[in-house]
């Protein structure tokens, strides 16, 4: 089996950081803490776990944060003792070769869905009981044992031939559902579940600041939650640009235009001071900030009116110095969103997957257009630079293909 995978080795991890700036491949190199590695098919560890071979899976800002260390040992979640190494790649539809004895949710020959596998163990998947709060809930992703290092674990993950995973950790995709679908099934429940973490109200306008994957989907998100609502995308490429408006954008911020174009659109003023960016006094209502850097944080702060909300989705794994003055001088709400678990919608709690598969066979979400390039995992340097260079590429979501 192989697979590529990051090993938690704080020395190498910092000299990539250091050297990629002048030498890409350094990445590629003995010196990285990521590597492409052949395992041999071993046994199920224990009674309840499956092992399954990969059909397709996305290629993720989340997992290219990783490979090319752009991230800090000084952030909060790098202080958890979670897992020594991490196999990249979950957003993936798979299909089961072998169950353990004590499985009952899945059966060979069944796709699956990836479900949080990537984020790390819970109380579920280290048969922890009683389950902690927030996994009786279904907010895996919250659990509070994740750190515990107790129970089993897998090997492989997306970014390979196969994975072995605890069933807790997989998720039945339906008949009706296309490897396509399956494999946006992931990042579609990331934007489902950041728009019902803040619903916006029916005639509120939004911003989605980025479209890359994630913002295009909450975009589409943002359309079925709200329909009349008003939706405006900060895209930074002409494809992004069209893509956006295919997924329901009524309009484009260019990111150019900035704080004069915002109020511009609402007819507010723009106040300017020395050492200053600038204060709006009114703007959208609600902002969803797919980037997650400094920047665009401290920018959706003000350009959100008084008492609106800013609901963070995308991040940067970077400590970050920002102004948030305005969520105390005006009130604004900022609210963080991560992977997904159980969401509430028109009173009834039910997995993010649950919904998203809802709303691909009602047709309300869309995946056709969005997967633009596909590549045999062989090819996967080649996959990474085009997933990388969006300018060049016009890429949106890359994919590999092992059938």
């Amino acid at each position: 089996m192989r697979a590529i995978y990051f090993d938690k080795v704080i020395p190498k991890f910092l000299l990539v950081k250091a050297l990629r700036g002048i030498w890409p491949g350094v990445v590629w190199s003995p010196l990285s803490p990521t590597r492409l590695d052949k395992f041999a098919e071993a046994p199920l560890p224990g009674d309840r776990w499956v092992r399954v071979k990969n059909r397709t899976c996305g290629i993720c800002a989340t997992d290219l944060s990783i490979l090319f260390a752009n991230a800090a040992p000084s952030i909060g979640l790098a202080a958890l003792p979670g897992i020594d190494r991490v196999f990249l790649g979950h957003e993936v539809v798979s299909e089961v070769v072998e169950v353990g004895p004590g499985v009952t949710r899945f059966k060979s020959g069944e796709r699956v869905i990836m479900d949080l596998r990537f984020g790390g163990p819970h109380c579920l998947s280290q048969e922890i009981t009683p389950l902690c709060a927030a996994c009786e809930r279904g907010d895996m992703s919250l659990c509070e044992n994740q750190s515990a290092r107790k129970g089993l674990q897998g090997e492989g993950g997306g970014w390979g031939d196969g994975y072995i995973a605890h069933e807790s950790e997989l998720f039945l995709c339906p008949d009706d559902i296309s490897d396509d679908q399956a494999a946006l099934v992931e990042p579609m429940s990331i934007a489902i579940h950041a728009v019902l973490r803040s619903p916006p109200g029916m005639k509120d306008h939004v911003l989605v600041i980025g479209a890359g994957i994630i913002g295009l989907l909450t975009v589409q998100a943002v359309r079925v939650v709200s329909p009349d609502c008003t939706i405006t995308v900060m895209a930074k490429y002409p494809h992004q640009e069209e893509m956006a408006r295919q997924c329901g954008a009524d309009d484009i911020l260019d990111p150019s235009e900035g704080y004069a174009g915002v109020a511009r659109r609402f007819g507010i003023d723009h106040y300017t001071a020395p050492l200053n960016k600038g204060m709006l006094l009114g703007g959208f209502d609600m902002i969803f900030d797919c980037v997650g850097k400094a920047n665009t944080i401290e920018d959706s702060l003000r350009w959100t009116r008084a008492e609106g909300s800013v609901v963070v989705v995308g991040i940067n794994f970077e400590p970050m110095k920002l102004d948030l003055s305005p969520v105390w001088h005006q009130e604004v709400n900022l609210i963080g969103s991560v992977n997904h678990g159980c969401d509430t919608w028109f009173g009834e709690r039910r997995h993010t997957y649950d919904w998203v598969i809802q709303l691909l066979r009602e047709g309300k979400f869309r995946a056709d257009g969005l997967i633009t390039h596909r590549f045999p995992f062989e090819e996967y340097r080649k996959a990474i630079d085009i997933a990388t260079s969006k300018a060049s590429s016009a890429s949106i979501k890359v994919v590999f293909e092992y059938q």
